[in-house]
């Protein structure tokens, strides 16, 4: 596995105009342009989010820089997953003129599967980014969604993460439903993910796991050969054994018969 270092030396695209748009439609149409690969570790079923296999997901990641703002785009893609426009996304803009720090899109990061480590990964490699050019920026404080209050579960499992990462949730009602996130300095945050949950694999790594696996299918096609010639001799054996049965039977019906002739017509 790499160490979380893994957007330590991000290819830098940099981008001039004489005028620049906002910040929200800035670099619009960036897309992913270098991919990891991440392994999802087997985890016990949860009873909220049900069963949690392996799985193996996609991450890519690009980054835009300007005098005025710097991006780091962050996605994430499942095999035959459909996921919406919104879901596994995450925008990391910086505004240098006020030295602040914005986390999108708004409606904030929408993660499937749940539960898994894959929210927590990208805030962590979002942070990582942020922290080894600008250190000393704000990360500007944002309202949390209601959504993610209705339920108490998916709330705590919200606020934990954010938390862990070095966020402080606060909320203006005894209900727990308006939730927000105060200011905070980019060099106070935590750049750690779970790698018990999430691991980045190396592609030596990726090839070797498909050797492998390869070889695995291998012996187990020889096994299932070597099952199917005995299974055939069995079968041959046994086909054998039930013609010399049936040739016994009816030799000794036949002898049977020949007896009672015998002792009938003396």
């Amino acid at each position: 596995m790499t160490d979380n270092n893994i957007l330590a030396e991000p290819v830098v695209t940099p981008v001039t105009t004489d005028a620049e748009p906002a910040a929200p439609v800035l670099w619009d149409d960036v897309k992913a342009e270098h991919f990891l690969m991440l392994r999802m570790a087997p985890l016990p079923t949860d009873r909220a989010t049900g069963a949690r296999p392996l799985r193996f997901a996609q991450f890519g990641h690009a980054e835009r820089n300007s005098k005025a703002f710097s991006l780091l785009r962050m996605n994430y893609q499942l095999p035959a997953q459909n996921a919406r426009k919104e879901q596994n996304h995450l925008d990391i803009w910086v505004d240098h003129t006020l030295r602040t720090v914005r986390v999108g899109p708004e409606s904030g990061l929408q993660i499937e599967p749940l539960n898994r480590g894959l929210g927590r990964f990208m805030l962590a490699q979002g942070i990582l980014w942020a922290q080894k050019h600008w250190a000393e920026y704000k990360v500007e404080g944002t309202a949390l969604s209601n959504k993610d209050a209705l339920q108490e579960d998916t709330r705590l499992r919200r606020d934990h993460v954010l938390k862990t990462q070095g966020f402080e949730v606060v909320y203006a009602d005894a209900q727990h439903l308006k939730g927000s996130v105060k200011d905070v300095k980019v060099g106070n945050l935590n750049n750690s993910w779970n790698a018990e949950k999430v691991q980045v694999v190396a592609i030596l790594e990726a090839a070797q796991m498909l050797q492998q696996a390869e070889q695995k299918l291998i012996e187990q096609e020889v096994t299932i050969k070597k099952h199917e010639e005995k299974v055939n001799k069995y079968r041959r054996e046994d086909s054998g054994l039930r013609f010399t049965i049936a040739c016994l039977v009816t030799f000794a019906v036949f002898q049977a018969g020949l007896l009672i002739w015998i002792a009938t017509h003396r």
